[in-house]
């Protein structure tokens, strides 16, 4: 594999960012259509949506390749192909044998689970009924993302990022085409629509990684399900992995079962969550794909110097594109929100013949202040995808789980000792102060371990991007002011003037990090191991 994590990086950033603009053009879609806090239908949606949804994060983003990627390409090391695919097809009837009971059981006994989401829910019936539906609709997905999971790990073990990260693609297109095929209808039948579209889309996603597999003489046989060594070795590498890659998702559920208590909250918080998952996907997300097989590959070749400098790399990478978002969140967050759920939602559905955006002047601030919260933690949120796959690469799942563990604890303790004082945005307070304190844990003991060394580059360089960050802060302050003003230049669109002002800080930041030395392309392009 392409030790290039510059050039595997630009692949995977660039459908992960594409499969993103779509998401945004999705959510601007929901928002117009179905709505927010006001509307029961958007609670009971996003609530539904919230289990399937953490389970594709969970296998197509991380927690499984954690486990899957270092045994496969042990395989492939030991006995070659033949012996990796025999593997993978032991993973794959395990798999759906596990899946398919689970899935059967959550269609019978709903309910229950949609009380572990949204307990907050039984207090309105008719709310707590509409998300059961949407949940025995949607859940199905949780199988084909696992199996999306399986043979994306597969592909990127074989350095081809290309399908895995375009998959999500096909999602977002269902979804928005079920959200324009049902924007005249009952709020009702436009989630029932989309819920469906969720099903749908999972299986588009399989169908395109069963076929990418299939090029690189990669297509699995369906066996009797065994449970081989190989099995039980993922099984123990992938329980701990799951919980300590997994934190984050897992704090969210925690989150939105408490947030369900007030009414509106699950929207918000999950309109938010769409909103930072862009920069985390493009950034942590990507790196940690990419990351994960190449530390794996250099710890097994007994490469640990080229392993610290590939982790260096993409610390300052990450460091270099999460903090100027995270500072935007934190200054922009209202006005992002209003940007996009009403000024561009409202002319996109106007095209489509929707008069307004069905998303309020309250959902805007509570979801202004939800994301500005989260967008205190996003660095947290993508230095996580980094730390992780350093363990991960030496099967070291254990450790990780500890600080996991430690993580949700806090976070479910803060979330319940807050709610009553601040509200559901406790819930995102909470979430973002344990993804730091995990982040810490797990560069400490790196560190102690003397795994990981802050290199002079990377200290260096990360005070210049500090500055620059500063520089573009300030503008931006400055530059909210004048909205008003500048949205008579813009046909009265404010919206406008906030894409605009934004694209502004991003050229005044990146104009800044290159002239302040934060950043060299030339260094990327050596890739991980270069000096």
């Amino acid at each position: 594999m392409s030790g290039n994590i510059f050039k595997s990086l630009a692949t995977v950033s660039g459908m992960t960012m594409a499969s993103r603009v779509l998401g945004f053009v999705r959510q601007i879609f929901m928002a117009g259509i179905i709505g927010a806090g006001g509307n029961p239908v958007a609670d009971a949606f996003w609530a539904a949506f919230r289990l399937p949804n953490m389970f594709r994060r969970l296998f197509a983003e991380g927690a499984f390749h954690a486990a899957f990627i270092p045994m496969f390409q042990g395989r492939r090391t030991d006995g070659g192909d033949a012996e990796a695919k025999v593997f993978a097809e032991e993973v794959l009837a395990g798999l759906v044998f596990i899946l398919t009971i689970l899935t059967a059981l959550v269609q019978i006994a709903a309910p229950a689970f949609v009380f572990l989401l949204a307990s907050g829910f039984e207090d309105n019936p008719d709310k707590f009924e509409l998300t059961t539906f949407y949940t025995r609709i949607m859940f199905p997905y949780l199988l084909m993302m696992s199996l999306v999971g399986l043979y994306s790990g597969i592909l990127n073990s074989l350095g081809r990022f290309a399908a895995s990260a375009a998959a999500p693609i096909a999602l977002n297109i269902f979804m928005i085409g079920a959200l324009l095929l049902y924007a005249d209808a009952e709020t009702e039948i436009s989630g029932e629509a989309v819920a469906w579209s969720v099903a749908l889309g999972g299986l588009a996603q399989l169908l395109m990684l069963i076929f990418g597999a299939w090029r690189q003489g990669y297509l699995l046989k369906l066996r009797m399900p065994r449970l081989t060594p190989g099995l039980k070795r993922l099984f123990a590498l992938g329980a701990p992995g799951f919980i300590s890659a997994g934190a984050v998702q897992i704090n969210l559920i925690i989150g939105t079962n408490i947030a369900s208590q007030e009414a509106g909250a699950v929207s918000w918080l999950m309109n938010a969550d769409q909103l930072y998952q862009l920069p985390l996907s493009v950034i942590g997300i990507a790196l940690g794909v990419v990351l994960l097989p190449m530390l794996s590959a250099r710890v097994k070749a007994g490469d640990e110097q080229g392993a610290a400098r590939a982790l260096n790399r993409s610390l300052e990478l990450s460091a270099l594109l999460s903090l100027p978002a995270a500072a935007a969140f934190i200054i922009m967050g209202e006005a992002i929100c209003d940007a996009l759920f009403r000024g561009l939602a409202g002319d996109a559905l106007s095209l489509f013949g929707v008069r307004r955006s069905a998303f309020t002047v309250e959902d805007v601030r509570q979801t202004g202040l939800a994301l500005a919260v989260f967008g205190a933690g996003l660095p947290a949120f993508v230095w996580h995808k980094i730390f992780s796959p350093a363990y991960f690469a030496r099967e070291d799942t254990k450790t990780p789980m500890r600080y996991a563990l430690i993580a949700i604890a806090v976070n479910a303790g803060l979330s319940l000792a807050l709610f009553p004082f601040i509200g559901f945005i406790a819930v995102a307070f909470a979430t973002s102060f344990a993804a730091w304190l995990q982040v810490v844990l797990l560069a400490q003991r790196l560190y102690r371990q003397h795994l990981f060394r802050p290199s002079a580059k990377l200290m260096g360089r990360f005070g210049r991007i500090v500055v620059s960050v500063l520089c573009m802060s300030g503008f931006l302050i400055w530059a909210l002011t004048l909205t008003p003003r500048l949205a008579g230049w813009a046909f009265g669109r404010e919206w406008i003037v906030i894409v605009a002002l934004s694209g502004a800080g991003a050229v005044l930041y990146g104009g800044l990090a290159y002239a302040l030395g934060a950043v060299r392309l030339a260094d990327y392009k050596t890739g991980p191991g270069g000096k």
